[in-house]
């Protein structure tokens, strides 16, 4: 258990996954591998990862499922005490399945235990303790579109900030499946409500028609910062001031991409709780995407201390030379 108080909180449904341990059809696979997966749930791990006292805010089934998420957690150094037991609805879970070297993703996520949280659940005393002492609270586009509930449980998170006075992170992690004939107000609403928007090119256009940076400060207001990740792998930083930053990823010898986006963003927020300089920020995001990136998990250990503050440090022609793969970092 994490005795400290978080100084990041994290909001949103965390899953089980279930990894076809074949290249088998579907129908012909008899064992899966389990670990647990869902954005704001890596994110936490990640952030903990990073040094960051960290929580993460849901409702899990009270099944053996929920137990295991919980332990998972714990295991990984986030705090879980904000986190409601439903006796009725189950834990979400979903398959991971590679076929043809194609990976897709089977959900089994509707009517879980999360897509109930509403606005009141935040009035939760357990939850409202940790919003009060948080300094930044992350979620994404997803528990925005889990529900009607959820959506009025961002709204309302929307408007607390002001008055609890933390800093609002939110993924847009857009899932066209998940708002098929839902109306996105509730998303742009909680988009334009944040203070750091974390955004893929390739879904910015999907999204809102543009992934240019200016063209999504029109759409989303002046107050954010925005993180765009582009196709060709770079992370631009457009700040409330109109400053624009840049810096490549590094090079990767990938083994999974899935993860990966939630990784750029742990360290991208661990960066900016530590203060540090926005290229480092950016970095860091690409250094914790990297290590996910090399492994077949949603989430992994990130670079050892040391070498990770000589990357966050490094001249431009070092970072462009390094290179990380399942055996490591080499320069």
């Amino acid at each position: 258990m994490v005795d400290l108080v978080p100084r990041a909180v994290c909001l949103g449904e965390a899953m089980i996954m279930l990894a076809a341990d074949t290249g088998a059809p579907l129908e012909d696979v008899e064992t899966f591998r389990r670990s647990v997966g869902g954005a704001e749930c890596n994110v936490a791990g990640g952030l903990a990862a990073l040094g960051i006292p960290t929580g993460w805010i849901s409702r899990l089934g009270a099944d053996g499922f929920g137990r295991h998420v919980l332990q998972d957690l714990r295991d990984r150094g986030v705090e879980v005490g904000g986190v409601e037991d439903d006796p009725d609805r189950p834990t979400g879970l979903y398959v991971k399945h590679t076929l043809g070297g194609r990976t897709r993703m089977h959900y089994y996520r509707s009517g879980s235990a999360a897509s109930v949280m509403d606005a009141g659940f935040l009035d939760r005393p357990a939850v409202r303790n940790r919003l009060v002492g948080a300094e930044l609270v992350h979620t994404t586009g997803i528990t925005a579109a889990l529900s009607e509930q959820t959506a009025g449980m961002l709204d309302r998170l929307a408007a607390l900030k002001n008055t609890l006075g933390f800093l609002l992170s939110v993924d847009l992690n857009w899932r066209p499946a998940l708002w098929r004939d839902k109306d996105p107000a509730p998303l742009w609403r909680l988009l334009r409500a944040a203070d750091v928007v974390l955004i893929g090119a390739d879904e910015a256009m999907l999204f809102a028609g543009t992934s240019d940076p200016g063209e999504l400060r029109e759409l989303l207001g002046p107050r954010a910062t925005i993180v765009v990740k582009s196709d060709a792998h770079v992370a631009l930083a457009l700040e409330a001031d109109e400053r624009r930053t840049e810096v490549p990823a590094l090079k990767v010898d990938v083994v999974e991409p899935v993860g990966a986006g939630d990784a750029f963003a742990a360290g991208f927020l661990a960066a900016t709780l530590q203060g540090l300089p926005m290229e480092q920020r950016l970095r860091s995001g690409h250094l914790s995407a990297a290590a996910v990136l090399t492994v077949p998990n949603d989430h992994a250990e990130p670079p050892e201390a040391s070498l990770r503050q000589a990357l966050l440090q490094c001249p431009a022609e070092e970072w462009a030379e390094a290179r990380v793969g399942p055996m490591g970092v080499t320069v």
